[in-house]
């Protein structure tokens, strides 16, 4: 990390950071003060969307379902990281071994894209920041389906999310759908019980 001066707020950004079991120890060794922000979304949709991503890059991919179970519809596969990333929960856990709660920020992915004024909102106050970024600060793009952010309020030049984001996700079964929210039910209600939230997804 640069080294951060009196006043400023250096931030870095990495998803694999919340999953990656070695990172809580060596981020608390670096610097024990650290603020965490972590943006979760509902786990079920999570996994298609990273499986979206994975097939946009890996045509011929077997499908959602057959990576996402064992043995057809047998056992829910941990061992596969769409899947077990969504495991929250378990993520936490670790974490909580070198921060306390109150080090963190969990931000709704789903309320970033409803209502992106208010969860940015939540970020600046967790940061002790001026709320500088508000509503007018955003734009619905209905091609994308994720709101954009102007620059400022009278820039005609907004920052959308890049071509990665926003892409169609494949069907999936309504039965392979079920099979994952009832897997992922108590995981989440472990969840929302840790952080004292209840994000709405079951």
């Amino acid at each position: 990390m640069p080294r951060t001066l009196d006043g400023q707020i250096t931030m870095e950004k990495t998803p694999s950071y919340f999953v990656t079991r070695e990172v809580p120890r060596r981020i608390h060794s670096m610097s024990p003060d650290t603020k965490l922000i972590v943006v979760v979304r509902n786990p079920v949709t999570r996994a298609i969307s990273d499986y979206a991503q994975t097939l946009s890059k890996t045509p011929g991919l077997p499908s959602f379902r057959a990576l996402a179970f064992r043995h057809g519809l047998g056992p829910v596969d941990t061992a596969w990281s769409a899947v077990r990333i969504g495991l929250y929960a378990q993520h936490l856990g670790n974490w909580l071994h070198y921060f306390p709660l109150s080090r963190f920020l969990f931000v709704s992915g789903e309320r970033l894209v409803s209502d992106p004024a208010g969860e940015v909102g939540r970020v600046q106050d967790f940061l002790g920041l001026k709320r500088v970024v508000t509503d007018k600060h955003f734009y619905f793009n209905t091609t994308k389906g994720f709101p954009c952010l102007k620059k400022a309020p009278e820039s005609s030049r907004p920052r959308c999310l890049g071509k990665s984001k926003g892409r169609p996700h494949p069907r999936v079964p309504k039965a392979v759908v079920q099979r994952l929210q009832d897997f992922y039910r108590p995981f989440n209600l472990k969840f929302y019980q840790m952080t004292g939230q209840d994000f709405g997804w079951d």
